[in-house]
């Protein structure tokens, strides 16, 4: 048998030691501060938002007005795009000498009435939407705030 195989090693050690690796003593895991309310936030926040939630009669108004908002943009660009498209009947029937029109060989009542509206409602609806957006991000900055 060899000497190094089954004896102490060159240190004076058993040899099962030797391929052991040195391992750090356990460390308390770190403290963490749980906070489960901030309390320098403002109490009107989270008054309006239970007057929401509970649908309270001061819930139910900021949502009325919020709603009254949003609607009273529908209907005037819905208006917008409605007395637009009324009116140009009317005014082919009134004045008869701009259905004989053309334009590069496309007579205007067919440009006025089958191209032009697309871009129009497609701007419009641009537009409303934007403005339905600035009035949400409104009405969560009055709830939050």
């Amino acid at each position: 048998m060899s000497r190094h195989a089954a004896g102490p090693g060159r240190d004076g050690r058993d040899g099962r030691d030797q391929d052991r690796s040195y391992r750090d003593p356990p460390t308390t895991p770190r403290r963490k501060r749980v906070v489960l309310a901030d309390s320098r936030a403002p109490v009107t926040v989270l008054r309006t938002v239970v007057e929401l939630e509970e649908q309270t009669s001061y819930g139910e108004e900021l949502v009325t007005q919020f709603i009254r908002a949003q609607l009273k943009w529908s209907v005037l660009l819905g208006s917008v795009v409605a007395v637009y498209l009324l009116a140009l009947p009317v005014l082919f029937f009134f004045v008869p000498v701009l259905t004989e029109c053309s334009v590069a060989g496309v007579p205007l009542p067919w440009l006025l009435v089958g191209v032009v509206p697309f871009p129009l409602l497609f701007g419009v609806a641009y537009w409303y939407n934007t403005k339905a957006e600035r009035q949400e991000q409104a009405f969560v900055a009055m709830v939050e705030k």
